[in-house]
């Protein structure tokens, strides 16, 4: 058995960041520390925290940063809770679907109209819409749609979302589409007769052991989970513990598309799962189905997942058998299914005001430096 990751507190990195690390012995992580020492600086993100799976151990975990930029603000640390953003789409959602799929109460190629008959509302292309479709962002649905500037709860958002007009041909385009998610959250709570965070929490985070990962955190929780956001428009109140995402907001916290909150410790008690090194929630053939990249040619999407490109937010060494997904406040989560290797990112790059794009640049960086140090000359 190997010796468990020793931990070393407040080990300076850069001159602004302070990190919190915890390694495996024979892994050092510093230069992946450094990336993200480098884009504190660079105000890339107020802070930051990650772990690192390889060959069924957690071999790295590291912390670095506040939770603002005030000197004053407390430190991010190895087990800091972020919003999870557009990753609850995986870990949440298309789990769920895969848990369902395996139980023979999802069907990929059932039509939404059969399960949504309100979806109904434009001529006969809305009827090839299917649920593999909406996993895959290929239904044709928006990108986005400010649905909460016309809804105040989550039964008048749903309709709403139904109704969002078709921008493609059902199957012929791939366009990231938090509406499909939000319909797909809708359609697999009807499956299963159950709320989506009821059913993840007991089906999926508790086997797992991930305790502190949720929908709507506790109130005495939020103050230790880092804010995403100063709200000038909607809220108009800074945005900490609740969700960054005005349509989940108004949905009540829980989404197809956000509202999940984790920290990297669960994030790779979920992974080890997908890897088959944990308890065994789904099939592998299951697994292997929802990672593999589906048509129409061209897109990098899979089922509910998204997998490698080029340039890629990845970096440059996962290999074609990976898979993963990122999230608008500054998350990510990627997996190598052929190397046995996870890395989960977690910041709020949002804030205060969203506009830096910064970590476009930082994240390639920090898994590239990750995975040269994993893979050492077999990286390349």
């Amino acid at each position: 058995m190997s010796k468990p990751p020793q931990a070393h507190r407040f080990e300076v990195i850069g001159h602004a960041a302070v990190s919190a690390v915890r390694r495996a012995p024979g892994y050092s992580g510093r230069s992946a520390l450094a990336v993200l020492a480098a884009g504190v600086e660079e105000r890339a993100f107020p802070g930051a925290a990650f772990a690192v799976l390889h060959k069924n151990e957690a071999v790295l975990q590291g912390a670095v940063g506040h939770f603002t930029y005030d000197d004053d603000a407390p430190g991010v640390t190895l087990t800091t809770i972020f919003d999870l953003a557009s990753v609850t789409k995986v870990v949440a959602t298309t789990a769920m679907a895969m848990l369902l799929y395996d139980r023979g109460k999802l069907d990929l190629q059932q039509r939404v109209i059969e399960l949504l008959p309100a979806f109904q509302s434009e001529g006969l292309r809305r009827e090839r819409v299917t649920v593999a479709m909406l996993l895959v962002h290929s239904s044709g649905l928006p990108a986005y749609v400010r649905l909460f500037e016309r809804a105040r709860t989550r039964a008048e958002l749903i309709p709403l979302a139904m109704g969002c007009p078709l921008e493609a041909e059902p199957g012929t385009r791939a366009e990231y589409s938090d509406i499909g998610f939000i319909l797909l959250g809708e359609i697999l709570q009807r499956l299963a007769g159950e709320a989506l965070d009821s059913f993840c929490s007991r089906e999926i985070f508790q086997p797992l052991g991930m305790k502190c990962t949720f929908f709507n955190p506790a109130s005495g929780r939020r103050t230790d989970i880092p804010p995403t956001v100063e709200d000038q428009s909607f809220r108009k109140r800074i945005v900490q513990g609740e969700v960054h995402d005005e349509n989940a907001s108004v949905m009540g916290g829980v989404a197809g598309h956000a509202g999940l909150f984790s920290n990297t410790t669960d994030l790779m008690k979920f992974s080890k799962c997908l890897l088959g090194s944990g308890p065994a929630l789904f099939r592998p053939e299951t697994v292997a189905l929802f990672a593999e990249r589906q048509p129409p040619p061209g897109s990098s999407r899979a089922l509910g997942w998204d997998t490698p490109s080029s340039p890629s937010q990845s970096g440059k060494y996962f290999s074609q058998h990976s898979f993963g997904h990122l999230g608008y406040t500054g998350t990510s989560l990627w997996i190598d299914a052929e190397r046995q290797i996870a890395i989960a990112l977690l910041t709020n790059r949002t804030w205060p005001h969203r506009e830096s794009q910064a970590i476009k640049k930082i994240r390639p960086a920090f898994h590239d430096a990750i995975m040269e140090e994993l893979l050492g000359q077999n990286a390349r």
